[in-house]
């Protein structure tokens, strides 16, 4: 079962450059959350603090009562057991195949004997697909099978939270409805909190429990799914609708005569939001909610023809 992330304040700079400053939110425990953003957000560095690969300047990230903004490096070693990673490239070892790239952090951070690493290996392999794969090596495979063997070696120390980096980077849409369909799989087998940082709005839209939205040098929103779909706050909605009309230009920000020029100009519609993905088995997570709960619950008429097939359709169509 995963564990909740409790970010609060948190801020980062590079010399003179802040990256972020006062981001603060929760990912709940067993849920997918994803972050998204403009590229050059720091939503790289965002996950490398939250595994402690970068000290932030102020704010706190908790973990189980651990502040790994501030714990010891002994503390830190224990609490990333809880983690499994995978990189945006796969980040495999050229010159080991598929299996032992696999089979490595349980021979690094375990004193397993290889029956074990082996039943573990080709489970986690079963769980991604690749099973037959195991001798191969990275080269010798598509980019999609090296994201799937990545994604079984962050899973061989049963991790509970699960960082996962643009995984649809290089990726066509088909591949990538594929491994959206994986990590839900995977969600609703291990209960493991995902983060999952995107650019990809089809996902955006389908995938995740928890939104969040990096912009310009600050957290613009973060909550469920369908409150930022439903949201008229003018980044979150250009951003989520891919619309030209709105705060984000070509760079970062539009200038001042660009933003009047648009004051007058008619908002497009809101797309219907889709239906979320669900387990391919049909069971549902435990995280999953009903269609519209959310909007219900909180007074909030979501677009016309939202939570029905042709939505989803649709969905796919405007990524």
């Amino acid at each position: 079962m995963g564990v909740d992330v409790q970010v609060t304040n948190l801020t980062k700079q590079f010399g003179k450059q802040l990256i972020w400053k006062g981001v603060t939110l929760t990912l709940p425990a067993g849920e997918i959350s994803v972050m998204l953003g403009p590229s050059g957000t720091g939503k790289s560095v965002f996950l490398k603090a939250l595994i402690g690969l970068i000290k932030p300047d102020e704010g706190s990230i908790v973990i189980e009562g651990t502040d790994i903004a501030s714990c010891s490096e002994k503390e830190l070693y224990e609490i990333r057991k809880l983690f499994g990673v995978l990189f945006q490239d796969g980040a495999m070892f050229g010159s080991m195949n598929l299996y032992d790239n696999v089979a490595f952090p349980l021979r690094e951070h375990t004193k397993k004997s290889e029956s074990e690493i082996r039943d573990i290996v080709m489970e986690k392999m079963d769980m991604v697909g690749l099973l037959g794969a195991e001798m191969k090596l990275p080269g010798e495979i598509s980019g999609g099978m090296r994201k799937r063997a990545g994604l079984a070696r962050a899973l061989v120390l049963d991790p509970e939270i699960l960082l996962i980096d643009e995984p649809d980077s290089g990726l066509d849409p088909v591949r990538t409805s594929f491994i959206n369909q994986l990590f839900v799989d995977l969600n609703a087998q291990i209960d493991a909190t995902f983060l999952i940082v995107t650019h990809d709005i089809h996902s955006v839209r389908v995938v995740p429990d928890q939104i969040g939205l990096l912009y310009h040098k600050h957290l613009a929103m973060y909550g469920p799914r369908e409150m930022l779909l439903s949201s008229d706050e003018p980044v979150v909605r250009q951003f989520l609708n891919a619309q030209t009309i709105g705060p984000i230009g070509m760079s970062e920000e539009k200038d001042a005569d660009q933003l009047a020029a648009e004051k007058d100009m008619d908002l497009p519609p809101l797309p219907p939001i889709p239906l979320q993905m669900e387990p391919s088995n049909g069971i549902p997570r435990r995280a999953q909610r009903p269609a519209g709960e959310w909007c219900r619950l909180n007074g909030v008429t979501p677009p016309p023809g939202s939570f029905t097939r042709e939505a989803e359709h649709a969905s796919g169509h405007q990524s």
